[in-house]
């Protein structure tokens, strides 16, 4: 026997009501709101790690437009752990094998990919074949090709997508956007941004494996150097080189531990990025003309911190940067606002870190880019 929630029982009988109101011809009772955009949309988390667990779950039980509706998970036990804490009935739990099932459930708008990076595509592109809408947990892929992949499956299939950039829906970041965009303290000049922390877990874990992630520091936390060194700028890069090296090849032995990197913006200004997994670091510094804004820390879960070079206190308060970014999706697909993350942003993102890579691979020369606006969110 199927359970079924509470949420779920009250849904299809306002849905009930309805449909019987309107065949009779008559108007709904008064207070009873069947608008799209009132609805929350329900998401399906596909991959239980500790993203999904520390994060997305929690941040999904106090979202606004959208909740926890399913799960995908290899792990039987799971299941079980996840239906009695989240009340999730057992019709909207999936496994991996019979994840396509999923087409037929109206409960689940939205698929979540929280998988290993070169799992990513597969699931994506499967999420979209079965009329989902997709957020694909960053990076979007292990190769530009890929990305192509999933943009393309996701617009024959008329679904949104979205990528997992919680700091494009963080006000921190937002205040330097502004501050960038309306000129607050002149043209910017200068930028960088630092994001590594020191991994001294299982070296048998999946980021360190080459195969399933794609990639190391640069692939993980270098995403985010990525990112802020652009809204830093307002601009995409025209040109990269980059640097790689390691201090501790024996634990490192299948991707990248530390790498720096250079950029050249259109407008003039200049940037450099570091990220690794045997340092910590957690910074965004811009400077402009006529002073600075930085954040510090930068990148994490919060709560953030950010000062000015006049004196002032970036601050906001603190919520869920993940609770954000999914009911920011939400509202993109439900009233059409914008979309913050979209999949020509995660694309862009490889193609950076592919030239990053080949600058390496070429002993740090100059790779130039032709991005363009491509990826850049301004409202």
């Amino acid at each position: 026997m199927s359970i079924i929630s509470r949420r779920t029982f009250n849904k299809k009988i306002t849905q009930g009501l309805a449909g019987t109101a309107l065949l009779a011809g008559m108007p709904l009772a008064c207070g009873m709101n069947t608008s799209n955009q009132d609805k929350k949309l329900g998401i399906a988390l596909v991959g239980l790690g500790s993203y999904s667990t520390g994060q997305l779950a929690p941040g999904l039980v106090n979202a606004e437009h959208c909740y926890l509706a399913g799960i995908v998970t290899g792990t039987p036990a799971k299941e079980q752990q996840w239906m009695r804490q989240y009340n999730i009935p057992e019709a909207n739990i999936y496994n991996y094998e019979n994840f396509d099932e999923i087409a037929k459930n109206d409960a689940i708008d939205i698929v979540y990919v929280v998988l290993p990076n070169s799992m990513h595509a597969k699931f994506c592109i499967r999420a979209a074949k079965a009329g989902k809408h997709v957020i694909c947990e960053k990076p979007m892929a292990v190769s530009v090709a890929e990305c192509d992949a999933i943009i393309d499956a996701c617009d024959k299939a008329g679904v949104k997508l979205s990528v997992g950039y919680r700091m494009q829906s963080d006000p921190y970041t937002n205040e330097i956007k502004r501050f960038v965009k309306e000129k607050t303290y002149g043209d910017v000049h200068y930028v960088s941004s630092d994001a590594a922390y020191i991994s001294r877990g299982n070296p048998n874990q999946w980021r360190l494996n080459h195969a399933l992630s794609g990639g190391g520091a640069l692939m993980n936390m270098g995403v985010y150097s990525i990112q802020s060194n652009i809204y830093g700028v307002g601009a995409n890069p025209i040109s990269v080189s980059a640097q790689e090296f390691t201090t501790r090849p024996d634990y490192f032995k299948d991707t990248d531990e530390t790498i720096t990197a250079q950029m050249k913006f259109p407008n003039g200004a200049t940037g450099n990025m570091f990220t690794s997994h045997n340092a910590n670091a957690n910074r965004l510094f811009v400077s402009f003309e006529r002073g600075w804004a930085e954040l510090n820390p930068c990148h994490n879960y919060g709560p953030l911190a950010g000062r000015t070079s006049d004196g002032k206190e970036i601050k906001f308060e603190h919520k869920s940067q993940q609770m954000m970014q999914m009911d920011d999706f939400a509202k993109h697909i439900k009233a059409g606002s914008t979309n913050f993350a979209p999949g020509e942003m995660g694309k862009r993102d490889m193609i950076i870190v592919e030239a990053i890579y080949q600058s390496i691979k070429e002993g740090g020369k100059t790779v130039p880019l032709d991005l363009g606006t491509m990826g850049i969110v301004t409202s």
